[in-house]
């Protein structure tokens, strides 16, 4: 019979990154400091925001496992054999392939960059149990080390080359507003208008990027009672007269992803539900000011409150004010540690990305009943803050005939 490989290397192709080389140098050369600073012999990263991070390649498991093995001297990307060379054509550094023919040939791949009886990196906030103890059995470390919030302190200080993969994803995510707008009328269904918005969205991704790999761009529009969760999927509801409406769109470009939300409505708003947008709007406007150098998120967070207190409005709001940008998303990875909430204590520095997006939720049978939310993205600068959203936000330009 033929011989099974337990893994092999399978390259072919050009290889297509996000971002120079250079840029993926600078990342693992700042993780090696961590890892030297720690101890750390050998890094065996399972999720997809820090193999993203560190090597381009975002992976899609489908049920397998995949890896980033990162050591001193090498940067090594371990995939399963259904992708053949893909991983490799977008990964920087070394890409190894594991077969199926037998099972845990995945950690057999690893253990050939790690060997055994090392320090060892993981990510405790995304190893299951199960493969928790494979790491164990194949590699015997010597120690293991929680890497995960380290690198996430590496993540949430963007590099240039970040910023303006940022800049364009906000931009990509206004053209998806502005298509979401035009396809707004009496009786279209939630899931036309966001197909509308999406549909505009990729196509200026691959108009921008024509290099780049095209998955996880869409919308959630949400419409009179289904704006009461910010995360409520699209359904088939037809738009009514005075709808209150809520555009969200999110473009994904090389496992970046930005956002753009605003509240509408359908041909009318009464005097209730006006009174709560412009409170929110006020809270969105006030909130940005805050977000300046040296701003703590718990303090941000406890103005605002105040704010929306004094307007007897607080007991509405639903979630934190804002949360970090760049390698995230709806089902993988999230800088935790930047986020507009009452325990979070960092403290703003350039080079950060945050949102601000106040929601308030009205309670259906009340006045002004809905969801209300506004959201911007903004790099914090040596002397305060850029607004990177352009797309428009309160009555004058959001309440569609």
């Amino acid at each position: 019979m033929t011989e099974r490989p337990q893994f092999y290397r399978f390259h072919q192709g050009d290889r297509v990154l996000p971002f120079a080389a250079s840029e993926y140098e600078t990342r693992l050369a700042g993780l090696r400091q961590i890892m030297q600073d720690n101890g750390v012999e050998a890094c065996v990263f399972t999720s997809m925001h820090n193999i993203a991070y560190y090597s381009g390649f975002l992976y899609c498991s489908f049920g397998r496992p995949y890896a980033l093995v990162v050591t001193p001297g090498e940067s090594v990307t371990i995939s399963a054999g259904i992708d053949a060379a893909q991983p490799w054509r977008r990964s920087h550094g070394d890409a190894i392939t594991y077969t199926d023919w037998q099972r845990d040939n995945y950690w057999r791949a690893i253990l050939s960059v790690t060997g055994t009886g090392k320090v060892i990196g993981c990510e405790a906030d995304h190893l299951t149990m199960l493969q928790s103890e494979k790491l164990t059995a194949f590699l015997r470390p010597t120690k293991g080390f929680d890497i995960a919030p380290a690198t996430m302190q590496q993540r949430m200080r963007k590099s240039q080359a970040e910023l303006d993969l940022i800049r364009h994803g906000a931009g990509v995510a206004d053209v998806g507003g502005f298509a979401i707008r035009e396809a707004v009328r009496i009786g279209a269904r939630e899931i036309d208008v966001a197909m509308a918005g999406r549909d505009a969205m990729e196509l200026e991704i691959a108009k921008r990027f024509p290099d780049a790999e095209y998955r996880d761009s869409w919308v959630w529009f949400q419409s009179g009672i289904n704006t009461d969760g910010a995360h409520n999927p699209v359904t088939s509801r037809a738009l009514q007269h005075g709808d209150i409406l809520s555009l969200n769109t999110f473009p994904m470009i090389s496992g970046y992803y930005t956002a753009l939300e605003r509240t509408m409505f359908m041909g009318a708003v009464d005097a209730a539900s006006l009174r709560i947008w412009e409170a929110n709007i006020a809270a969105h406007e006030y909130g940005m000011s805050l977000l300046v150098p040296g701003a703590v998120c718990s303090e941000v967070t406890a103005k605002i409150n105040a704010f929306f207190e004094e307007r007897q409005l607080l007991q509405y709001r639903t979630f934190g004010y804002g949360h970090s940008f760049g390698i995230l998303s709806h089902y993988y990875g999230r800088e935790a540690g930047l986020e507009l909430r009452e325990d979070i204590d960092t403290v703003l520095e350039p080079g950060m990305v945050i949102s601000m997006e106040p929601m308030l939720t009205i309670p259906e049978g009340q006045p002004g009943a809905g969801g209300y939310r506004e959201h911007d993205i903004l790099f914090i600068t040596e002397d305060g803050a850029e607004d990177i959203t352009k797309y428009p936000y309160g009555p004058d330009f959001n309440v569609v005939a």
